[in-house]
């Protein structure tokens, strides 16, 4: 049997704070803070790489960028990634699905195997 991808449960406490950054830039402090706490409490699903990197619209990052390579080491050791944060997108007002943090990690699950499942966390905004 070969590698798979290996997440933890919850998302580490510092992917909360990158995203709270990440998200200040876009959004007021008011619903900054209401989409980081929605995060916290909404359940772990799975999404494959290659649609989530399709919603966000963003690109797939080379395996040589310095976080990706990362989480590629770390995924060959079998070492678990933490789950990526998202806000999801509205298709008919033209927005793309907002990684909140994690972009890495998806580029990394995305080059592993783009069908593999994406921890994450997904909030509506």
């Amino acid at each position: 049997m070969g590698k798979q991808l290996i997440w933890d449960k919850n998302p580490a406490e510092e992917d909360f704070t990158a995203a709270q950054s990440y998200l200040s830039l876009i959004c007021p402090p008011r619903r900054t803070g209401a989409l980081v706490a929605k995060l916290r409490r909404t359940r772990t699903v799975g999404h494959a790489a290659k649609d989530l990197l399709r919603a966000s619209g963003l690109p797939l990052l080379s395996r040589d960028e310095k976080q990706v390579a990362s989480d590629l080491k770390r995924i060959h050791k079998g070492k678990a990634l933490s789950p990526v944060l998202l806000v999801q997108g509205a298709r008919k007002r033209g927005v793309p699905l907002t990684v909140a943090d994690g972009y890495h990690r998806i580029c990394a699950g995305c080059h592993f195997d783009e069908d593999a499942p994406i921890a994450c966390r997904i909030v509506t905004d």
